[in-house]
């Protein structure tokens, strides 16, 4: 088939039919709605930024008692944050509601344990006799002013002094904390903080004990708290603003309009017949490039991290049914809680990358028809570099966990910030493979000077095409990625502004840089197989990119209401989160739209990579979009699940179910290609594998997150966080955690099917 090189790219079109393309207006609209929608979207999330560092909660120089000893400092604080992230207790419990649901919510409870002994102190003070003692009125005026003297913490202040019965409260939550920390608790599944000291672990309780000042204590001129009133806990006075109900029913108004808005643009320009010229780009099948025959190997890299991820779930999961023991072992002294929990997290962050920078560098040569000079080699360097990265994370990870990297824990270690474990060199090496991965893209797409200077000169006069936003999906992954290292160079002394750009990666990676990728690479794949036109492909493109960056952008928002950032991000994340939901319903329409075509085509050869490719379209709504974005992100609901089972719901549906099931498609798809005419490709066993994990996150959902989450979400609400995270109600659900394993066996055996199968259809790749 004849292709012409247009604009920079391969194409079987002709130059007046893409001269036309070029020209069409519906198209160069949404090329333009785009350019502004990315472009005020981040320069909106500029201002946001500055104004989030000016309204974040301040630090006190000195905290004093009321005869002038001073309780801690400022240091202290920073020293106990240090204290926290190299001990990785966010992967333990949590802190302002993010991190594990296994153990208590540190910030909550610690509110909740200050709260009960100044009460004690109050009533000693004035009845002379422990609280639950008094007559329900004078409990009621003890609870009052205990409330009050929560309400007035200034921490505006340089030095914040506290009344006597605060101080002495501080004191004993302190000393009581600063033991729990060092000391094993293995009945709660907690192992000691192997990485504190005495001192350390004091100088942590102080960092936590404000914390909890931060969520009670009135921001200045205001009846509401630095963390928005969150956590939900009543002895403390702490309810949801009048803020929070407002904009959680404007942000379902909004969702619902924008439903009707989609649906309508969807039927107008993106539906109906496709009678614009194919650009059947993918014909056939060609001999493997040098490069093409290196990938093999990130494919069963994939397949490993895939399988070690699951034996850290399964533990873990074992960690929620019985604490103390795994079948009798004493797990906690070996592999504590928090180190399977920060690597079952990193694993599928790393294998759903290898998925697509594998897939993205096996495709190169088959979208520009030539191989980039040198390109095995380097694919080769870049596999290497990032099996060492890899291996350095585990090992960081578990040593910077047991306290051997006391002073290289930040850099070598684990950071303690959730999906973020990897110390902040890792960190470095991973963020430089990403952009090195997306400069083999580019050169694997535009392999000689010629053609890159075509395809730059074609972009700049706005002929932007589908290969285009392509590549700059792969860069937006890798500079996206920087901003989880603010500061680049030294712990960062505020955790509401880690947690803030923590977000700017497990979010927006999630649902921005990874949403455009999704659909670029779908939409691409379709056009290249020849079951789209380059017309439709491209419309469509242009318009989930716009929803996606205003939703996945200011969207974030719904991730920064109760960690110490202003009041903005409520309305911000209400409304924009909702948006979030949009584009997942257009995937989902297009993805049935698709399965229509595939099953048109008898003789379609890539089928089991789409049934895959679909099903996480599929997963993307449910568990972004419904689980997400329809349900947890509104404010008034997440004001009282924040921190509870159903994020794990909404966690596992919506980052497997939707990224990894695309990883797992495009492999299959590259499987494929790899199988040409010359050997057998039995589909049987991949269908196994995907029907085995569809029904695997409905078994999760269905026996574990929701029997456990449901009832927790009223625990919170009729008893308060603390309350919901302990002991007390997790014992009550141990049968609904041990019903899990039905679930982990039907995963299991699809994994090892799946992985056995990449295993047999690689061997072509690696015969002499």
């Amino acid at each position: 088939m004849k292709s012409n090189y247009q604009d920079g790219v391969i194409s079987t079109l002709t130059s007046e039919i893409l001269t036309k393309l070029n020209r069409n207006p519906v198209n160069r609209k949404l090329k333009w709605l785009l350019l502004i929608s990315a472009f005020l979207c981040f320069l909106f999330m500029g201002w946001a930024t500055l104004f989030t560092y000016q309204q974040s909660p301040p630090i006190p120089v000195q905290f004093i008692s009321s005869q002038d000893q001073v309780l801690f400092t400022d240091k202290d604080v920073f020293l106990g944050k240090q204290g926290f992230q190299k001990a990785d207790l966010i992967d333990y419990g949590g802190l302002y509601g993010m991190g594990s649901m296994f153990g208590p919510d540190y910030t909550a409870k610690t509110l909740v344990d200050l709260a009960k002994a100044i009460r004690e102190y109050l009533a000693q003070e004035k009845f002379h006799q422990s609280f639950h003692l008094l007559t329900s009125d004078q409990q009621f005026l003890i609870q009052r002013k205990m409330q009050i003297m929560l309400h007035n913490v200034d921490l505006t202040q340089k030095s914040l002094r506290f009344p006597t019965a605060f101080s002495q409260a501080i004191v004993d939550v302190r000393k009581n904390l600063s033991q729990e920390l060092v000391q094993d608790n293995f009945k709660a599944g907690y192992s000691r903080a192997h990485a504190l000291n005495q001192a350390d672990a004091k100088s942590t309780s102080e960092f936590i004990i404000y914390t909890a000042l931060t969520s009670v204590g009135h921001r200045p001129n205001s009846t509401i708290s630095w963390t928005q009133n969150w956590p939900y806990e009543p002895i403390a006075g702490n309810q949801p603003t009048s803020q929070t109900f407002t904009w959680t029913w404007a942000g379902f108004c909004f969702a619902f309009a924008g439903f009707g808005a989609v649906i309508m643009i969807n039927r107008i320009w993106l539906s109906g017949e496709d009678r614009e010229a194919m650009d059947q780009v993918i014909d056939g099948f060609k001999n493997l490039t040098p490069s093409q025959k290196k990938i093999g190997k990130y494919f069963l890299l994939v397949a490993t991290i895939f399988l070690v991820q699951l034996l850290m779930g399964g533990l873990m999961a074992h960690y929620y049914s019985e604490r103390t023991s795994f079948y009798g072992f004493e797990i906690g002294k070996y592999l504590p809680f928090n180190f399977l929990r920060s690597i079952h997290l990193q694993t599928p962050i790393v294998w759903i990358a290898f998925s697509w920078i594998g897939s993205a560098l096996f495709l190169g040569p088959i979208i520009s028809g030539k191989e980039a000079k040198y390109q095995n080699i380097l694919v080769d360097l870049l596999f290497y570099a990032s099996v060492i990265v890899i291996a350095g994370i585990v090992i960081g990870n578990y040593l910077g966990i047991m306290g051997y990297l006391p002073h290289l824990w930040f850099w070598f270690g684990n950071q303690g910030n959730s999906y973020l474990e990897l110390g902040r060199g890792w960190q470095y090496a991973f963020f430089a493979a990403l952009l090195f991965w997306s400069y083999l893209v580019f050169r694997s797409f535009w392999p000689d000077k010629r053609h890159w200077q075509r395809a730059f000169k074609s972009f700049r006069i706005g002929n932007i095409r589908l290969e285009h936003l392509f590549w700059l999906s792969t860069l937006n992954i890798a500079v996206l990625y920087v901003f989880g290292m603010i500061p680049m160079f030294e712990i960062g002394k505020s955790y509401t502004m880690d947690d803030f750009w923590r977000w700017w990666v497990v979010h927006l990676w999630v649902e921005e840089s990874f949403e455009f990728f999704t659909a670029c690479v779908t939409a691409y794949l379709l056009m290249g197989i020849g079951l789209i036109s380059r017309c439709f492909a491209e419309r469509t493109v242009y318009f989930e990119l716009i929803l996606i960056f205003i939703g996945g952008v200011i969207g974030t928002g719904h991730h920064m209401y109760w960690a110490g950032e202003p009041s903005i991000w409520i309305p911000m994340g209400s409304m924009f989160s909702f948006i979030e939901v949009l584009p997942l319903i257009l995937l989902v329409i297009e993805s049935i739209d698709e399965y229509k075509i595939i099953t048109a085509h008898q003789t379609f050869q890539y089928k089991l990579g789409y049934m895959y490719i679909i099903a996480a379209a599929v997963w993307n709504f449910i568990g972004a979009g419904v689980f997400g974005g329809g349900v947890l992100n509104a404010p008034l609901v997440n004001y009282y699940e924040h921190g509870t089972f159903l994020t794990l719901n909404h966690a596992h549906t919506s980052l497997f179910g939707a990224f990894g099931l695309l990883g797992l498609g495009m492999i299959y798809f590259c499987l494929r290609y790899i199988a040409s005419d010359k050997y057998p490709f039995i589909e049987k066993w991949g269908y196994i594998a995907l029907f085995l994990y569809n029904i695997t996150l409905v078994l999760w959902t269905t026996l574990t997150f929701f029997p456990v989450g449901w009832p927790q979400l009223n625990a919170v609400y009729e008893h308060g966080l603390t309350y919901a995270r302990s002991l007390s109600f997790y014992d009550t659900k141990t049968f609904w955690q041990w019903l899990r394993i039905i679930g982990d066996i039907f995963f299991s055996i699809g994994a090892l099917i799946m992985c056995w199968d990449f295993i047999v259809k690689l061997k072509p790749i690696f015969k002499k």
